[in-house]
């Protein structure tokens, strides 16, 4: 007689993690529109039904996907901007760790740039926390200054870093270099901010 090997039930959050890795992998491999729900379930070692319950729909998956990246984007940014001494250093750690998670996940991300046309208000909802979340670190070292002013600042950051991890994504640039590239012509413009 045959013995199957015994198959270890999965807890929900690991399994919505091992379908998420799958998913992006997936993505990232054939593009969004080519890949199918039946090659995730086989990736993951699922049922498509399994997917389904979790996710509700392939589109959903992706967007399951992208808020992932967001979180964990948010959440390295801020956690080196928060070892900062200084408001320069909350800048330059806070652009590294961006540049070095992009360049970490770089599936995630370009799925999520490629299928812009699918997902572009889940791009827009990153571009605002990421703004959102300069603008605060800009107002905490100065309180007086103007909130749209602040406001219009985090969204040339967000920009700049935005066209600077599609370049690299060319280049090869490091994010070493592209760091000092966003902070010279960053931190020069915002000089008036420290005084």
């Amino acid at each position: 007689m045959e013995t199957r090997p015994t198959r270890r039930r999965v807890g929900r959050a690991e399994r919505e993690r091992q379908i998420l890795d799958a998913a992006v992998a997936v993505f990232g491999e054939r593009g969004y529109q080519n890949a199918s729900m039946d090659q995730v379930a086989e990736r993951v070692g699922v049922t498509k039904p399994v997917l389904y319950t979790h996710f509700g729909s392939k589109h959903g998956l992706l967007l399951a996907c992208i808020a992932r990246a967001r979180a964990e984007l948010l959440e390295v940014t801020s956690t080196a901007a928060a070892a900062a001494s200084t408001p320069e250093e909350m800048l330059r750690r806070g652009t590294l760790a961006f540049f070095d998670y992009l360049e970490s996940r770089a599936p995630e991300w370009t799925v999520l740039y490629s299928e812009s046309a699918v997902a572009g208000e889940a791009l827009e909802e990153i571009r605002a926390q990421q703004t959102d979340f300069i603008a605060g670190l800009l107002g905490a070292q100065a309180p007086h200054a103007d909130p749209r002013r602040l406001t219009g600042w985090a969204n040339v950051i967000v920009g700049a870093c935005e066209r600077l991890a599609l370049w690299r994504a060319r280049t090869g640039v490091s994010s070493e270099q592209a760091t000092e590239y966003l902070m010279d012509l960053v931190w020069t413009g915002l000089a008036g901010l420290r005084s």
